[in-house]
């Protein structure tokens, strides 16, 4: 959810909101679960996967809907909701790219970023500041995202329905990841200016 400063924040944990993203986490190992199941003899779940990632979809948009309207906005929330769309990307990755659907590179573009903006927590932790808020690009690079990873996934297949998924799942990949760099490069120059005004007044 993106968060303004000027909101009022609670420090109440079990918030309608927060119950929603601690769904949403636990919604995780169950969608990698459903994707890797044929690569260890099991049946074919991308249906149930899918539907598992809609309403993961579903949780996102109603939690910070619902925190802005209720004034439930809280830490734990800003803390849950960035995470489990990280993870959800990540269990995705893991997957699409373990039964060969996305290729090698993407997932490592991808991962790099990521990597790219644990440096740049840790950085922020050593001057005494919180993780960045998720801006509106990122949240749109995420939205892309998962997008991109469900029509990947249906176009799995030799039919006409799964070619159009493969199509329109790489434009949305490659916006997707196109946003999430540029996202990712502007947490970069935030932090470098909040370290850079912490040394100044040093």
């Amino acid at each position: 959810m993106e968060v303004q400063e000027t909101e009022v924040q609670t420090d109440r944990v079990l918030t309608i909101p927060n119950i929603l993203s601690m769904a949403r986490l636990l919604g995780v190992p169950l969608f990698l679960w459903l994707i890797l199941r044929p690569e260890f003899g099991g049946p074919n779940s991308d249906v149930w996967a899918l539907v598992v990632l809609m309403l993961s979809g579903v949780s996102d948009y109603l939690d910070g809907k619902l925190a802005r309207k209720w004034n439930q906005i809280s830490s734990l929330g800003r803390l849950l909701d960035p995470a489990a769309d990280r993870l959800y990307i990540l269990s995705t990755l893991v997957g699409l790219t373990w039964r060969e659907i996305l290729p090698l590179w993407l997932t490592a573009v991808l991962l790099a970023r990521e990597v790219m903006l644990l440096v740049m927590v840790g950085i922020l932790r050593r001057h005494g500041y919180p993780p960045p808020q998720v801006n509106f690009l990122g949240k749109a690079a995420t939205f892309n995202l998962m997008y991109a990873f469900p029509l990947l996934l249906l176009s799995d297949g030799t039919s006409w329905l799964a070619s159009l998924a493969e199509v329109f799942g790489w434009a949305f990949a490659v916006w997707g990841t196109t946003l999430y760099w540029w996202a990712g490069i502007l947490y970069v120059v935030q932090v470098r200016r909040l370290v850079k005004a912490d040394t100044a007044a040093d």
